[in-house]
């Protein structure tokens, strides 16, 4: 951290606000009448979430009002409010300081929409797991009621909706380029990423009486100002042209670069420029941290694809808190100005942030009659984590089609390993139902915990997006050690029965410690063990920024090897994506390939979701890759195969249920077209059979939810739904069946169709 610039001041540095004295709160109130229970006559803060109200560190709306409730401030929560009218807003009064928003912890697009635009049926942050409690863009949404429930109360937005949307972005249900989610909401700031550090700072700032407009200096957020504001002097601009032309990346100038001066002779008039010319003839750049980079305009990036992927190059370029820049792109007649990113949390601040007094429980008022959350009430994302530890945040892998490094940025922050033994010990004593099991200690990646760079000063100076890859960085410090010594100590706990890893695991970095391997897998494995490969195939996996499916192999083997060693039967559940940018049909027919050698049936198919801000999504939308640099020149640009329209991204699914007799006769076609007949037939090596059996379109999913029922037709008897006895119920189902005991269904013989 040391290396970082201007050490920020810590969490628990500032003064209590006077509310102090009325102690932390068993549940942050959702109605005046525990306010009145809490001897409150009104809150400083008001937030306002998509999601049901969890008193649990998982969940945003928690941490944030745990931690505003730490500085001494009383924070209510309106928790999926009717946004019909401005009247659901009011519940709590009007706030002292501010409404902070936020969607929830999905955007709410993708909490609503498929992969293929169609509604989901659920909601897994709400009570029941009920469909459509919360609006479509709920942030814009929840603000202008906000406003219109209070019009002179400032509205702060955040969470992972704000921070994926802070700039214009690609939106993939439009179909089109929309304005930063802070124009369109008309909100006052916003926050992105891990919020704790910035909203503290503006919740202490305005109880000072400081307008909400001179809060232009805080990391970690985002603000318009006029084009003229005077308050942008002082400020160097540099235009994003100069630091990554389309055409060509350029290298930054050598501070140390001795150049002509006779070179820079110039008629012109006086005008801010990027060096400064000394008289020994070295070069001086403008400090970094009064340098704001102009990203093309809405209007630009709106109707010209090209410049798109260069603005969403460039700000991935600007996200390592120790090096980056402000960024400001013109909406209309204002400028969107982005400030550098957060500091990253210390280990110190993390353990204060998790050491909250949180309830662990969801809000009492979603109780079914028993009192409990466990019937008609349950809400599934609790059900999830419900007995899950967070170790760690950040990601520094880059995977280019996942948006956790924009949101929470690169540098893993970790507990210590006393605050999460801790943590375990309160689940042990405090959770309704703890059987001794906890179901995952983990977070964005199970095994990053305290894993970075060797040198601050190298991760300061740092512009990679990722520290795994083309290859595992030299400067980083791959040890499992601290990782190792917690899982040892967490098991021996007292009332612990089993630990399990649930997070995904990075199986490139783990190969790096066998130990770490033999300790996974002889403890920490229920027989199944989650890992994401995406696919086999070097074309997609270089636009994912994934490592080639021989890093899979060498951890399958050490897998294997250390689960017989301790005389266990386990299995790999690798997960894949169809229809990624860059995938070609001949990329997924391998795939599929490969799936039924190493005898692979995928239930679930994971296809490409272009979210918001994203590396892949600007593959997407503009069929270049940033990764390579932007060029308008064909011979220098690299372009991006696109899977587009619905027959070929259900094609590129099709190839990932290959054994769906559904999908045999779109697959016939589709080989045949590309030359590869030899593929059709009925012996093993075959992918698919040269018969077709009827089919009613349907299949049983391990999951009821993802089950296809087949409409009646009197021609074709409706299949049941539920699963056959014997039949697997995991996410794949060409893993071992159960041994039941059961009788063959009669006239079924091995490898016909609908045995599995």
């Amino acid at each position: 951290m040391s290396a970082l610039p201007q050490p920020p001041k810590a969490l628990t540095a500032y003064r209590p606000f006077w509310a102090k004295r009325f102690g932390p709160a068993p549940f942050l109130p959702m109605s005046r009448a525990e306010m009145e229970q809490l001897g409150w006559d009104s809150c400083d803060i008001i937030i306002v979430t998509g999601d049901a109200y969890v008193d649990h560190a998982s969940f945003g709306m928690a941490v944030i009002g745990r931690t505003l409730e730490a500085q001494g401030f009383r924070v209510g929560i309106i928790a999926q409010p009717d946004w019909q009218s401005a009247e659901p807003f009011k519940a709590l009064g009007k706030p002292n300081l501010f409404f902070g928003v936020a969607a929830g912890n999905m955007d709410s697009m993708i909490n609503r929409y498929t992969a293929d635009r169609k509604i989901r049926s659920d909601d897994a942050y709400t009570p029941g797991g009920q469909g459509g409690k919360r609006p479509d863009r709920a942030t814009l949404v929840y603000t202008q009621r906000c406003q219109e429930a209070f019009k002179d109360v400032p509205v702060v937005i955040g969470g992972i909706e704000a921070s994926l949307r802070r700039i214009a972005h690609y939106d993939y249900w439009q179909d089109k380029v929309r304005r930063s989610v802070l124009v369109d909401s008309k909100a006052d700031l916003l926050v992105y990423g891990n919020a704790e550090r910035a909203i503290i700072e503006i919740a202490h700032r305005l109880a000072r009486r400081e307008p909400i407009e001179s809060l232009t200096d805080v990391r970690g957020t985002a603000f318009m100002r006029r084009t003229d504001d005077p308050t942008a002097e002082g400020w160097f601009e540099l235009d994003s042209t100069e630091v990554d032309r389309p055409g060509r990346i350029d290298n930054l100038i050598s501070p140390y670069q001795i150049i002509d001066d006779k070179a820079c002779a110039t008629d012109e008039p006086e005008a801010p420029k990027p060096i400064t010319i000394h008289r020994q003839g070295r070069i001086q750049m403008p400090p970094r941290e009064h340098t704001v980079v102009r990203l093309p305009a809405y209007e630009q990036v709106k109707s010209d694809p090209v410049l798109y992927a260069h603005a969403n190059r460039v700000l991935h370029l600007e996200t390592n808190p120790g090096n980056a820049r402000a960024l400001v792109q013109r909406h209309g007649e204002r400028d969107l100005w982005i400030n550098p990113p957060p500091i990253p949390l210390t280990t110190a601040e993390m353990d204060h942030v998790f050491d909250l007094p949180y309830a662990r429980a969801p809000h009492p008022s979603y109780a079914d009659e028993h009192g409990g959350h466990d019937g008609a009430t349950k809400i599934p994302a609790w059900e999830m984590i419900r007995f899950s530890v967070n170790i760690m945040r950040g990601c520094f892998g880059g995977c280019t089609f996942c948006s956790i490094t924009e949101h929470e940025g690169r540098i893993i922050q970790s507990r210590s390993e006393d605050s999460v033994i801790r943590e375990i010990e309160e689940m042990r004593d405090k959770v309704k139902g703890f059987t001794g099991i906890v179901s995952d200690l983990g977070g964005p990646t199970a095994n990053m915990y305290r894993i970075g760079c060797k040198s601050p000063e190298i991760e300061a100076a740092c512009r990679k997006p990722s520290c795994v890859y083309p290859g595992i960085c030299p400067n980083l410090n791959t040890s499992h050690d601290p990782l190792i010594k917690m899982y040892r100590r967490a098991r021996a706990l007292p009332g612990v029965k089993k630990i399990l890893i649930g997070s995904g695991l990075r199986y490139d970095l783990a190969v790096q410690s066998p130990e770490y391997v033999k300790e996974l897998v002889t403890h920490h494995v229920g027989g199944y063990l989650k890992i994401a490969p995406e696919h086999t195939e070097g074309g997609p996996l270089s636009k994912m920024m994934k490592p080639g499916i021989g890093s899979y192999d060498r951890f399958k083997q050490m897998f294997e090897a250390a689960s017989a060693a301790a005389g266990k039967k386990q299995y790999l559940i690798p997960y894949f994506i169809a229809a990624h940018p860059g995938t070609s049909d001949e990329d997924m027919m391998n795939l599929a390939v490969w799936l039924k050698k190493n005898g692979f049936r995928a239930d679930q198919v994971q296809t490409f979701y272009p979210s918001p801000m994203a590396t892949a999504t600007a593959m997407y939308h503009s069929g270049l890759n940033p990764l390579k640099g932007i060029s308008r020149d064909e011979t220098r640009g690299e372009k991006v195969d696109i899977v587009r329209g619905e027959r070929r991204r259900r094609l590129h699914k099709a190839f990932l249920r290959y054994h769906d007799a559904n999908h045999w006769p779109l697959l016939r076609e589709a080989l045949k077209a590309m030359g590869r007949a030899d593929l059709i037939g009925n012996g093993k090596h075959h992918l698919i059979p040269s018969y077709q059996p009827i089919t009613d379109g349907s299949y049983d999913s391990a999951r009821r939810k993802n089950s296809t029922i087949a409409k009646p037709d009197a021609k074709a008897p409706m299949k049941p739904a539920t699963p056959r006895k014997g039949q697997l119920l995991t996410q794949h189902t060409g893993l071992p069946p159960r041994v039941t005991g059961a009788a063959r269904a009669p006239g079924a013989r091995p490898g016909k169709p609908g045995k599995r």
